[in-house]
């Protein structure tokens, strides 16, 4: 039997007669207006209309379904450019004077403590040594903008920290100096203010009051390197970034920020301040499109406490704390993850002196649900110390409600772990100018007499002599110290019976030997 041809041959027979003339008629027109639209077709793509056409040249932006885009950020540069300045900050290797632990030697590396010839060198007799060079200044440079008509300016902590001198320079190469009004480490924001001889009023920028979105447009202004103002944008790329400085979250932004650019402001489209530069990530020490800014909102609190206290009030609980899992929620009876466990409370704090335990989960805050120990420190921070807090905790697989009269939270982390670890604050190093020290109480264990040193100026005699922080000042002239007016007390009488020096004995580590300082 013969097999069927397929539809495909059926389907497509070769036409044949008059029937094949229409047919071929009928492509051929079928042809020319595929090509007639190609033609139509190529000559809108080669012809575009421009889309400047519907714009006025002055227009700043176009406004589009999901906001306004900008054509050019020329005049919001404009706008705010005058406001942002270049600081440039002169220190005195203060991390230098505490960790240099004396002199050095000509011609010679530093020694290690269990050196055969550490205390030969060391107890030289002066004209032996070789005079110390003068510490030179150190220069640093960063970025900082003008808030107010009078001239206060914000820039980053690690900018002016251990600044002897501020200089600001503006836009138009004027420079001014300024003064330190306070800092602030744990958002690492200071503020400072202008000196001005004459009633000058200074061009200045606003905070913003409405909360950044991820892809809103940015840009920021500093000083990259030293080479001046610098305008780089980009767009928000991320909120709340924890970036392991404390409870508060910061700004993610692309826009290229480089050092010197810290302090420095970020705008949005309106000119007003949604952030300050503080970090960027950098595996290379250059951009790679990640930077961190601190928000408006957190920056203005802090920068009105600087303002008006010259430091910044914060509540303390007084307690170690860490996230609630899964399996810890099963553990403990809750229902699911939420609140901030208490790992450990600070002896002698607020949560110690209110009831709360280790193992307490803290849930509620003042009817305000806890997340995790992060919002829990947040919230924490954000009442001002002496505030007595109503805190929800869980504990034995029930509920309990505990009063608690917040603390002050401390200024540095030294405080803070001194506090953790059951000891007293040290009270603030006294300065001995005329001895070229800094002195603390000794306060170490089995230590009943004596005075610490707290920091050595490095170009006093005090270091060529060999003091360094850690050693203890036992006697002045003879006399025992016991604290910090007797050494004062000491230094005064000998200058007021005329001496040129000053006799201390003095325990380094083990050892004691006397040591004679000059007098300036």
């Amino acid at each position: 039997m013969q097999n069927a041809p397929s539809k495909a041959h059926v389907a497509n027979p070769a036409p044949s007669g008059g029937r094949g003339s229409a047919w071929r008629v009928a492509r051929a027109f079928m042809v020319a207006g595929f090509i007639g639209a190609g033609a139509l077709a190529w000559q809108s793509i080669e012809t575009p209309r421009p889309a400047s056409a519907q714009l006025r040249p002055s227009d700043q932006g176009v406004q589009t379904p999901y906001g306004r885009a900008p054509l050019t950020f020329a005049d919001i540069v404009d706008k705010v450019k005058g406001a942002v300045v270049s600081i440039s900050v002169t220190n005195g290797e203060k991390g230098e004077a505490k960790s240099s632990g004396g002199r050095r030697f000509g011609g010679m590396p530093e020694l290690p403590d269990d050196h055969p010839l550490k205390d030969f060198f060391k107890n030289l007799p002066k004209e032996f040594q070789q005079p110390q060079k003068p510490n030179r200044p150190q220069l640093a440079q960063g970025s900082g903008f003008v808030i107010s008509a009078d001239g206060y300016v914000v820039t980053n902590n690690h900018v002016v920290d251990g600044a002897s001198k501020i200089e600001v320079s503006f836009d138009d190469q004027e420079k001014l100096e300024a003064d330190l009004v306070g800092t602030d480490a744990r958002t690492d924001l200071a503020l400072i203010k202008i000196k001005s001889k004459a009633n000058k009023s200074f061009q200045h920028v606003n905070f913003t009051d409405r909360p950044a979105r991820v892809g809103d447009w940015v840009i920021a202004v500093g000083n990259p390197f030293g080479l001046g103002g610098t305008v780089t944008a980009g767009i928000v790329s991320a909120l709340t970034r924890d970036i392991g400085s404390g409870p508060y979250d910061f700004l993610q932004i692309d826009a290229a920020v480089n050092r010197g650019n810290s302090g420095g402001p970020t705008f949005n489209l309106d000119g007003e301040v949604i952030g300050v530069n503080t970090a960027i990530f950098s595996p290379s020490g250059g951009s790679v499109g990640i930077a961190f800014a601190v928000p408006a909102k957190t920056a203005k609190a802090v920068i009105e406490q600087l303002k008006n206290q010259g430091k910044v009030s914060r509540g303390w609980l007084g307690v170690k704390i860490q996230n609630v899992d899964d399996d810890t929620a099963a553990s403990l009876g809750l229902d699911r993850a939420r609140g901030a466990l208490v790992s450990e409370v600070t002896p002698g704090g607020p949560a110690a002196a209110s009831g709360i335990e280790a193992r307490d989960v803290v849930l509620v805050v003042d009817d305000s649900a806890i997340e995790d120990s992060r919002d829990l420190a947040r919230k924490i921070a954000a009442y001002s110390p002496d505030t007595v807090v109503s805190v929800k905790v869980w504990r034995n697989a029930a509920e309990k409600v505990i009063k608690v009269k917040l603390g002050n939270f401390p200024n540095s982390p030294d405080e803070l772990s001194r506090l953790e670890d059951g000891k007293p604050l040290d009270q603030t190093p006294t300065a001995l100018e005329q001895l070229g020290l800094k002195l603390a109480p000794a306060g170490g264990e089995g230590v009943k007499d004596g005075v610490a040193i707290a920091e050595v100026d490095p170009a006093s005699d005090a270091a060529q002599k060999g003091l360094k922080a850690g050693d203890v000042i036992l006697e002045v002239q003879g006399e025992v110290v016991k604290n910090i007016d007797d050494v004062v007390a000491g230094v005064k009488k000998a200058r007021d019976l005329g001496r040129k020096a000053v006799l201390l004995h003095v325990r380094t580590e083990q050892q004691k030997r006397f040591v004679a300082l000059q007098l300036k």
